[in-house]
C-alpha cells in the first residue's frame, strides 16, 4: 500500500515538473510556431478573399451577359411585334389610299367632260403662263392669214390627186388577187388632219385606210379589251381578230368539248373540218399555229399585193412609186421626174362588227407609245367617228368658227418648237383630243371667230392641266355624251376611260422632255408667231381676221 501511494505521488510530481507553463523559458518554440500558423492562416484567408472576389466578378459578368441577352431578346420580340403592327398599319393605309384614289378617279371620270366648261376652272390653271407675252387678236389674225390660210388650196389639190391614184391602185390590186383565196379589199377612206382640214406643216401626207375581209367561207371575229375579259394595262385600247369559218359557232361546238361515241356524228361539223392544217391558217395571214390574224403577215401580204398592182398600171403614169418605210404596210411615195414627191399612207384595216371603228395593223408611233404587246394585237382607231363628230359640231357653231384655227395654230407652234429642241411625247393626235374635249364642254357661241385668242388660251391651259396630272382621256372611250346621230357603239361609251398619257407615268424622261418642250413653246410663242407676222394697225387687223376665218 505505501509503495502504491509512493508511485502515484511520483507520477504527479513528474507531471508537474514537466508542464510547460512552469518553465516558459525552457520551451520557446510554441509561440514561434503559433505566429507562423497565424501568418499562414492570414495568407490563406487573403487568397480565399481574392478568390471570392474573382468568383463574384465572374458571376456578376455572367449575370450582366444574361441580362443583356434577355434584353436583346425582348428588343427583338418587341421589334417583331412592332413590325407586325407596322405592316398591318402600312397595309391598312395602302388600302385606304387606294380606295380614296379609286373614288377620286371615279369622281373625276364621272365629271371629266365638265373640265374647262367654266372660266373659273381655267383661271386656277395657267401657272406656266406667268410672265408669258400672249399674242393679241391682231397678231393672231395676221399670222393665220400669212402662214396657215394659204395651205388650204394645196391640201385640196393633193387630196384629189392621191385619192384618184389610190382608187386606181386598189382596183388593180383586186384584179391581181385570187378572189377565192386572197383577202378581199374594199374602197379606201381618207382620215386624219388632211381630211379634217387642219394640217399646217409640210410635207403634207394623206392618210387612207383600206378595209379588207377574208375569202369565203371565212370571217373575222374580234375581241376587244373592254368586252368583259380581263386585259393587262398595256393592252388597253387593243383587240385580237380571230379567223373563223362563217358556219362556226362563236363559243365553239359541244363536239369539241365532249367525247362522242364511235357511232355518233356532229350535225354541224364533220371530221374533215374539226382541225385545220397549219399552212391553211398561214395562208389566211394568221399567227403561226393559231387562228389569230397577224399584223406582220398582213403587212407582207399588202406590200406584195401593192407591188403587183403597181406593176400592172405603172405604164399609165409618168412617175415612180416606192415604199418610204419598210416597217409600215402602205407608206408610199410618188416621185415625179421633176424631183418633187408626194407621200401618202395606205393602211389595211379590219372593221369592228358593223361600226366605223377599225382595227389598224400599223399605227404611227411616237416616243411616248410603247411597242405592241404582240403582232396579233391590233390597235383600234376611231378616226372616222372623229371626222364625223367635227363635221357634226361644226354645223352648230357660228360662221367662221375658230375651233379649227386654234388647232392649226397650236399644231404649228408645237411642230416648230420640236424642230428646234427635238421631239417630245406630245403628238398632233393629243392636240386634236384637247380640241374635241373643249368642243363638247363649251357652248357654241364661245367659238365665234372674235374669240380666237381666248379659245387658244383655253386649249393651252387645258393641255397644261393634263400634263400636270398625266391624264388626257380618249375622247370617245368612256364618254357617255356622244351625240346619238353618230351611232357610236355603246360598248365603248360604257368602257372605262382610256388615259392617253398613261405612258408618262412609266417614261419619266419622256415626260420631263415633253413638259420642258411645252414650257419652252409658251416662252417662244410670240417670237414664233411674229416671225411670220407683219405688224399692222389694229383696225385693219380686225378686218383681215374676219376675212381669213
Amino acid at each position: 500500500m505505501p509503495v502504491g501511494i509512493f508511485r502515484v505521488c511520483l507520477v504527479v510530481i513528474t507531471a508537474i515538473v514537466n508542464h510547460p507553463l512552469l518553465f516558459p523559458k525552457e520551451n520557446g518554440t510554441v509561440p514561434e510556431n503559433m505566429e507562423e500558423i497565424i501568418q499562414k492562416m492570414k495568407e490563406r484567408e487573403e487568397s480565399l478573399r481574392l478568390e471570392r472576389l474573382r468568383l463574384e466578378q465572374e458571376i456578376a459578368a455572367q449575370e450582366a451577359t444574361q441580362k443583356a441577352l434577355e434584353k436583346a431578346a425582348e428588343v427583338v420580340k418587341e421589334s417583331k411585334e412592332e413590325k407586325v403592327r407596322w405592316d398591318m398599319w402600312t397595309a391598312l393605309s395602302m388600302v385606304i389610299f387606294l380606295l380614296i384614289e379609286l373614288w377620286r378617279q371615279d369622281f373625276q371620270e364621272g365629271n371629266w367632260q365638265d373640265t374647262g366648261g367654266e372660266e373659273d376652272d381655267m383661271a386656277v390653271l395657267g401657272k406656266a403662263f406667268k410672265g408669258v407675252a400672249f399674242p393679241d387678236k391682231a397678231v393672231l389674225a395676221s399670222f393665220y392669214e400669212k402662214r396657215i390660210l394659204g395651205t388650204t388650196g394645196d391640201m385640196a389639190r393633193m387630196r384629189e390627186m392621191v385619192e384618184g391614184f389610190a382608187d386606181d391602185l386598189l382596183e388593180a390590186l383586186r384584179s391581181a388577187c385570187n378572189r377565192d383565196a386572197d383577202m378581199e379589199v374594199e374602197d379606201c377612206m381618207g382620215v386624219g388632219s388632211m381630211y379634217e382640214n387642219w394640217r399646217v406643216r409640210k410635207p403634207f401626207v394623206c392618210d387612207l385606210i383600206v378595209p379588207f375581209a377574208p375569202p369565203e367561207p371565212y370571217c373575222f371575229r374580234s375581241q376587244i379589251w373592254c368586252s368583259g375579259d380581263s386585259f393587262p394595262p398595256d393592252e388597253q385600247g387593243y383587240g385580237t381578230i380571230k379567223v373563223c369559218r362563217a358556219d362556226e359557232d362563236v363559243t365553239g361546238c359541244i363536239c369539241d368539248k365532249t367525247k362522242l361515241g364511235e357511232d355518233m356524228l356532229c350535225l354541224l361539223h364533220s371530221q374533215t373540218n374539226t382541225t385545220r392544217p397549219s399552212s391553211e391558217m398561214e395562208d389566211l395571214l394568221c399567227f403561226k399555229n393559231t387562228q389569230y390574224l397577224d399584223a406582220n403577215q398582213v403587212m407582207k401580204w399588202f406590200q406584195i399585193a401593192v407591188t403587183k398592182a403597181w406593176n400592172r398600171i405603172s405604164h399609165k403614169y409618168e412617175f415612180d412609186l416606192s415604199f418610204s418605210l419598210l416597217d409600215s404596210p402602205g407608206a408610199l411615195k410618188i416621185k415625179f421626174r421633176s424631183g418633187k414627191s408626194i407621200a401618202f399612207n395606205l393602211t389595211p384595216v379590219v372593221q369592228y362588227e358593223n361600226s366605223d371603228v377599225y382595227f389598224i395593223s400599223h399605227f404611227p408611233r411616237s416616243s411616248l407609245a410603247a411597242d405592241l404587246p404582240s403582232s396579233n394585237h391590233w390597235f383600234l382607231t376611231f378616226a372616222v367617228y372623229e371626222r364625223r363628230f367635227i363635221q357634226l359640231v361644226s354645223k352648230t357653231l357660228p360662221a367662221n368658227a375658230c375651233h379649227v384655227s386654234c388647232l392649226q395654230i397650236l399644231s404649228f407652234l408645237h411642230g416648230k418648237q420640236c424642230s428646234l429642241t427635238g421631239p417630245s411625247g406630245l403628238t398632233n393626235y393629243h392636240l386634236k383630243t384637247v380640241m374635241l374635249h373643249l368642243l363638247q364642254a363649251r357652248l357654241s357661241q364661245d367659238w365665234a371667230p372674235e374669240k380666237l385668242e381666248a379659245r387658244l388660251q383655253d386649249m393651252l391651259k387645258f393641255l397644261e392641266k393634263c400634263l400636270h396630272e398625266k391624264k388626257l382621256y380618249h375622247f370617245f372611250i368612256g364618254n357617255g355624251n356622244i351625240p346619238a346621230e353618230l351611232c357610236f357603239p355603246i360598248i365603248f361609251q360604257r368602257a372605262e376611260p382610256l388615259n392617253l398619257f398613261r405612258p408618262f407615268v412609266l417614261h419619266r424622261d419622256v415626260y420631263r422632255k415633253t413638259v420642258d418642250t411645252f414650257h419652252e413653246m409658251l416662252r417662244n410663242m410670240s417670237a414664233l408667231i411674229n416671225e411670220y407676222t407683219v405688224h399692222i394697225p389694229l383696225a385693219h387687223a380686225n378686218g383681215i381676221h374676219k376675212e381669213a376665218l
